[in-house]
């Protein structure tokens, strides 16, 4: 007696060799049936004794491919019928594409073998691959994800290639991106005006260039890299000047995790994140002997550093025994990531000395995304190359709707039933470039899953360029959301719960319900709406953008808050570091009120300590005065924790920062070290907002809390503060799958209007 069973499996199963994976397990038991691509994913159709087809169906997700990620499984009867054998037939096609695609990812353990296998007919082949490995979501334009719909459409594989695509024994059973040097993409090197030069090994000339100082543009998975010796500081200096990041720290490739050990403290979790199969950048702590150019990260704790995910890469660092590679993004600043050849020559040329191309097209540009671990967790910073487009699982199912996220950190996200589609890292909506990728990324994604969104979420904020395409569309549903409560939306999302919470949404800026600069926000949370019932108070920004660039502005703000007009007189470094007439001028601005818009920021609040602090006047990148008042603070275990009011009044809550500034004031011109400042302030921030979630949980009856925006990119923050609510028993939820920035900010944005609209 027979049994036929139809599986259904949903997910991420297309071109990552699950096909051969489910042909041998059914082979190997001498069952039939066959399996084919479908638009939903893959349908398995299995005959054979009772036994043998449930031992089938119990192993099939359990012992899948690395790559495949199993998101649904449906298994029904149907009637036997005559099989001589398991089939891989064609893929089915007609009905709505609702299946997943891979992205990027590292090569393989094998295919390295290979790679540098003397006797293989891939040796040193840069682009070898296989259903385990390789390029995914960069270089498809549609699903089914077959060759015809990818940028290696154009290359014809010969008979060797086209042998192992078909058979479904071989590890390059349709592999899309198959090739080899007979029949594949094909390396070439330019100098800085695009003009090929003549060299018999591109791979080699490059790695001589780099040696000697210069800065190479290298074509990548997702985009380019501009790449320099991170050993030579002039190099790094030149690439600095050329790149205009004065300060911003640059990405560090390695060849491998021991050379990693010998520039960071590689602890467990980094030396996972690593070797990862998404291969991101981890941020790490420095060795204090770290060999690497000061001008890499200079002032910083932290490296930002990763190992090899291409082939190309990995031949490179051969052919020149690099120990380590500055590789950052192929841009000016600020611009999105350059992809095709001629593109990254007309805006690169004034950057890179040299150019090592490829023919093979990306469609789709990708950062490297950016990962640390903290409180516990893996914490996405950046998430792009290697997460996406891994969907989000939500709790519920969810009508479709476009998200356009923030102008900072911009990301889209796309609903689809039960799942969120994040973008890649688009960037700051800040020019023409940014804006031009923001609406190409929002229509791929649209189109790779096909899906015509009917509603669209965006920011409050009129001004910013995701708002204002929102509102030009026509013909759809514009829904918006308030900034912050996005955050602790996404942050619900994430961790898949309902609600109400207690919301701790902390970051430098979001537009307000009353119309002010937001920040320092404390909500009592549900999908559906929110309740303010904290923040921190209102102090003049004065001069706008001017007060975010240059920190000092934002501690004259504080100490007229705290202290008035007599501030002056406080015995302190910066009162005798800034020339009278600066100071002058922003105390006029705040009381005269000019240009001096009020913000509750807690971002800006870490900027005013530092400037206090003679960390950071003024600022080259966003959070840098944050950034290295943390680093500051964890050379410190100082366990004091500076005093904030908090007053219960008829509304809400009242914080009141004055205490804070004063006990600062005093201890700085008492002389304690900045480092122990830093850590009070980091305690008193944590022991307030402790204060507030445990009047909370008393009034609301409440004990969910979450923590989300952008300063609990701060690790020494989201540590401290997490740990103490967990000790106070309370449940706490955390980003992981997506940044407490405003990356994950799209996410927020979607299944709050999910809620609004399911709403009579």
């Amino acid at each position: 007696m027979e049994v036929r069973k139809e599986i259904l499996v949903a997910g991420i199963v297309q071109g990552v060799g699950f096909r051969p994976y489910v042909y041998r397990l059914a082979t190997n038991k001498s069952l039939g049936g066959s399996i084919r691509n479908t638009p939903t994913g893959v349908t398995i159709e299995v005959q054979g004794p009772p036994e043998a087809v449930e031992d089938f169906v119990s192993r099939l997700p359990s012992e899948a491919p690395e790559l495949a990620q199993i998101m649904q499984v449906f298994v029904r009867d149907i009637p036997c019928r005559p099989d001589g054998c398991f089939e891989i037939v064609p893929s089915h096609s007609g009905e709505r594409m609702n299946t997943l695609i891979s992205p990027d990812v590292a090569v393989c353990a094998d295919c390295l073998s290979e790679l540098f296998n003397p006797s293989d007919r891939r040796y040193l082949y840069p682009f070898i691959n296989c259903t385990n490995c390789g390029p995914r979501f960069s270089i498809v334009r549609g699903i089914p994800y077959d060759r015809p719909r990818t940028s290696m459409s154009i290359f014809l594989m010969c008979p060797e290639c086209q042998s192992e695509y078909d058979d479904p024994t071989d590890r390059r059973f349709h592999a899309q991106p198959n090739a080899c040097w007979r029949c594949g993409p094909q390396l070439e090197f330019l100098d800085a005006r695009g003009r090929s030069i003549d060299c018999s090994h591109p791979m080699q000339a490059a790695a001589e260039e780099l040696h000697a100082g210069k800065i190479v543009a290298i074509k990548g998975l997702g985009g380019f890299h501009l790449a320099a010796n991170a050993l030579n500081s002039n190099a790094v200096g030149r690439l600095r000047e050329r790149k205009r990041r004065v300060e911003k720290p640059f990405a560090v490739m390695v060849p491998n995790i021991e050379t990693a050990a010998q520039f960071c403290n590689v602890d467990d979790f980094g030396r996972e994140l690593l070797l990862s199969r998404q291969r991101p950048i981890v941020l790490l702590s420095k060795l204090q002997a770290t060999p690497v150019a000061e001008a890499v990260a200079p002032r910083q704790a932290d490296l930002g550093i990763f190992l090899p995910y291409t082939p190309v890469h990995h031949l490179l660092f051969a052919s020149g025994n690099f120990k380590a590679l500055v590789m950052t993004s192929g841009n000016l600043s600020e611009e999105p990531i350059a992809i095709a050849n001629d593109e990254a020559v007309a805006r690169l040329g004034s950057i890179a000395d040299f150019f090592l191309v490829h023919n093979r097209d990306i469609l789709l540009r990708c950062d490297d995304s950016v990962v640390r671990h903290a409180a516990g967790k893996t914490r996405q910073v950046r998430r792009s190359r290697g997460y996406v487009p891994v969907p989000i699982p939500l709790a519920r199912s969810m009508p479709e709707i476009l998200a356009v996220g923030g102008e900072l950190k911009n990301t889209v996200c796309l609903t689809r039933g039960n799942e969120a589609f994040l973008s890649q890292h688009i960037g700051d909506l800040e020019n023409a470039e940014s804006f031009d990728f923001f609406r190409e990324a929002s229509s791929h994604l649209c189109k790779i899953l096909e899906v015509q969104p009917e509603i669209i979420a965006h920011d409050l904020h009129p001004d910013y360029l995701s708002t204002k395409w929102a509102l030009a569309q026509v013909g759809v549903r514009l829904i918006g959301v308030q900034h912050h409560h996005a955050h602790i939306a996404a942050c619900m999302a994430e961790n898949r719960i309902d609600g109400p919470v207690i919301g701790f949404s902390l970051d430098g800026s979001g537009y307000g319900t009353d119309g002010r600069v937001w920040g320092g926000e404390v909500l009592i949370a549900r999908y559906s709406g929110f309740e303010r019932v904290a923040h921190f108070p209102y102090i003049a920004l004065p001069g706008g953008e001017a007060a975010i660039r240059e920190p000092w502005r934002m501690a004259v703000s504080c100490l007229h808050h705290a202290f008035g007009p007599e501030f002056r007189k406080l015995q302190i470094p910066i009162i005798r570091d800034l020339p009278s007439n600066k100071i002058d001028f922003v105390i006029q601005m705040i009381e005269r009120q000019i240009h001096s818009p009020l913000t509750s920021s807690c971002g800006r609040l870490f900027d005013a300590v530092a400037a206090l602090l003679g960390v950071r006047y003024q600022i080259n990148y966003e959070a840098q005065a944050a950034i290295e008042l943390e680093m500051l603070a964890r050379q410190s275990a100082d366990s004091f924790a500076y005093p904030i009011a908090l007053v219960r009044g008829d509304q809400e809550w009242k914080i009141d920062i004055r205490p804070l500034f004063e006990f600062i004031a005093n201890d700085i011109r008492d002389g304690v070290p900045s480092e122990a400042i830093s850590r009070r302030f980091h305690n008193g921030i944590c022991e307030l907002l402790l204060q507030l979630a445990t009047q909370l949980r008393e009034a609301f009856s409440i004990r969910q809390v979450c923590l989300s925006g952008g300063t609990f990119n701060n690790s020494l923050l989201l540590e401290g503060l997490s740990g103490a609510l967990e000790a106070a028993e309370f449940e706490v939820f955390t980003h992981s799958k997506v940044p407490a920035g405003d990356g994950g900010l799209s996410l927020g944005q979607a299944v709050v209007a999910a809620e609004v609209i399911s709403k009579p």
